[in-house]
This record gives C-alpha cells, structure tokens and sequence, in this order.
C-alpha cells in the first residue's frame, strides 16, 4: 500500500528537522530546545550524544572532544535527513575558535548536511549587534575561565565582568539553582557590557535570561537559545518565530 503524503503544515512554512550534538551528560539543552520550539510544530529538534562527562584542561577531558566521536553521532543524525547539524556545546570557547570552524567543515563534508555550532553562532550574533565587550556567566573553573577570556579577548572582545562557580562535573552544572544563576547575571549587568552569556549549554539559564534582560540594555545570551538562533539562521527560517525568549529572537540585527 501506497503511503499517505504527509500532510503540509497549516502554516505555509517547510518542514525542518534540526539535528544537534549534545554532551552525553547534559541534561539541559534538550528539555529547553523543545520548549522553545513548542509553538513551532513545523520545526523539530533530535539529538545525538558523545561522551562528555567533566570540564577541565587536563589531556584526558580535553580529549572529549576529538573528532571521531563527534563525527560518529553526526552520522547517526545524518540517518534522521535533518537540514543542520549543529554542535550544541561551547568547548572551542577554551580549545580556540579554530576549532570549531574545522568541526563544522568535517561534519559539512562527512555528512553532506550544513552544520553549526553553539560558539560559531554566539560569535555571528556579538558581530551583528556590534558587541566590543562581553561578561560572562559559566559554572566552570578558575583556570577553564582564565582560558576562555583569552580566547574572546583575542577576538577582540573585552571582558568586564565574570561569574563561575568552579565546578568540574558536567552532570552538576545541569542541577545549578535558578536564583544563583539569576543572581551571577545580575552582578554581571551592573557593569553595564554589550552583553551577558551564559556560557554553557548544560546551565538552565534561557528563562532567566528573558526575564532579567532589561529592555535596550545589555543583550543576555543563554548558549541553548544560541544554538537554536543559529540553526534557524542556518535553514532559512527566521529566528523571530520564537518568542517568549528574549531579545536573541526577536532583534532586527539577528533576523537575517
């Protein structure tokens, strides 16, 4: 039997499934995903894991992200025929922006599928909003902190002001109360930067963002919400679909 086509959506817009790569111990960035995209039916999200299970710069957690594992769960999406694979992580925010160049170029040639990742999206919204300078929320270490001011400070971004909460373990980032979040973002607002990022994808901070971004301040970047914007760019559909999520999604500058 022949089967039946699939019915077009109510609204006019192409189907899009969008694939992304998440840490294995990241608890985060799937639930959040899917309640930004809830209003959206006509946009869907699948994952595919690799093994990430701590944060740190010794060889061994560094070595979580080679590229054979990550190459091998884009494969598993590329099964699924979705429009982008995207990298939902923020590791090259440490290992060097190159590095997630050369990811999305691998996964674009192993798989035929256009790809993404978290950190190269964050730095296309920082350029089109004009950001010189960025605070940063993370719940990472001294040492993973001091790495990743360099590294944005090397792409010309300042940082005037920081939290982190020196945790090691993916898993625990995940659990980090809302009101600690909310409160590092708030100190990290009084020092008045082009913007705020929550700079990890296994932090619950999307919400908190949207609530706490004072209107024609500083922009507040939650790297899940980041991650989706540049999925979206990705595959022609404009960012401002989503709503109720702070001003990544609805500013002129980001809808392309």
């Amino acid at each position: 039997m022949t089967p039946a086509p699939e019915t077009p959506p109510a609204s006019g817009m192409a189907r899009r499934r969008i694939g992304m790569l998440t840490p294995s111990s990241n608890t985060v960035l799937e639930p959040v995903t899917q309640a930004m995209l809830a209003a959206t039916p006509t946009i869907t999200a699948h994952f595919s894991r690799f093994k990430v299970t701590e944060i740190a710069l010794d060889a061994g957690a560094l070595a979580q992200f080679d590229d054979s594992p990550i190459l091998a769960a884009a494969e598993l999406l590329a099964h699924a025929k979705v429009d982008v694979i995207s990298w939902n992580g923020t590791s090259a925010s440490w290992l060097g922006l190159d590095r997630d160049l050369r990811l999305k170029e691998r996964i674009e040639a192993a798989t035929g599928i256009r790809a993404s990742t978290c950190i190269l999206a964050l730095v296309d919204i920082l350029g089109r909003i004009g950001a010189r300078s960025q605070a940063l929320v993370t719940p990472y270490t001294e040492d993973v902190q001091r790495r990743i001011v360099a590294t944005y400070a090397a792409h010309g971004l300042s940082c005037p002001a920081e939290r982190h909460l020196g945790i090691r373990d993916n898993f625990t980032f995940g659990t980090v109360p809302e009101a600690e979040i909310g409160a590092m973002i708030i100190d990290c607002l009084a020092e008045s930067p082009d913007a705020v990022t929550i700079l990890c994808t296994n932090v619950n901070g999307a919400k908190i963002a949207a609530r706490l971004e004072p209107p024609g301040g500083p922009m507040l970047l939650d790297s899940v919400a980041v991650t989706l914007w540049g999925c979206l760019t990705a595959v022609g559909v404009p960012p401002r679909i989503i709503e109720g999520f702070g001003r990544i999604f609805s500013d002129p500058r980001l809808n392309p």
